[in-house]
């Protein structure tokens, strides 16, 4: 089968408009359709991760029985060390892990803080 040059200009610009047509839907869809990346979405996922253990950090602080002897030692101790506070109530833990996340102590200080500032 022969194509003439009529459909094989038709193919060549309709394969140019599929390319370019391609590229503005991926430039759109990542700028404004919010599509990102694996690595970009783990990233988002990790921080909400965080931002939920150290919510769930705050509330055992607050709820603890003995809050106020706590409270007292987290004020009295100096601001860049107030996560060990946290480390050593075992606050960071979750229900049911030996272990805390790193991070988890740190950013509970942070919305202790927070909420001493109110």
């Amino acid at each position: 089968m022969k194509i003439n040059d009529e459909t094989a200009g038709k193919l060549k610009y309709g394969g140019y408009g599929a390319a370019v047509g391609a590229v503005i839907v991926a430039i759109l869809g990542f700028t404004m359709g919010g599509w990102v990346t694996s690595q970009t979405a783990d990233k988002m996922s990790d921080s909400a991760v965080l931002a939920s253990r150290a919510a769930i950090c705050v509330a055992q602080f607050m709820k603890a029985p003995d809050h106020g002897a706590n409270l007292a030692a987290f004020k009295a101790e100096e601001s860049w060390k107030r996560y060990e506070v946290i480390e050593k109530g075992g606050w960071d833990r979750m229900p049911g892990q030996t272990e805390a996340m790193g991070s988890v102590s740190r950013a509970c200080a942070d919305g202790v803080e927070i909420l001493l500032d109110k």
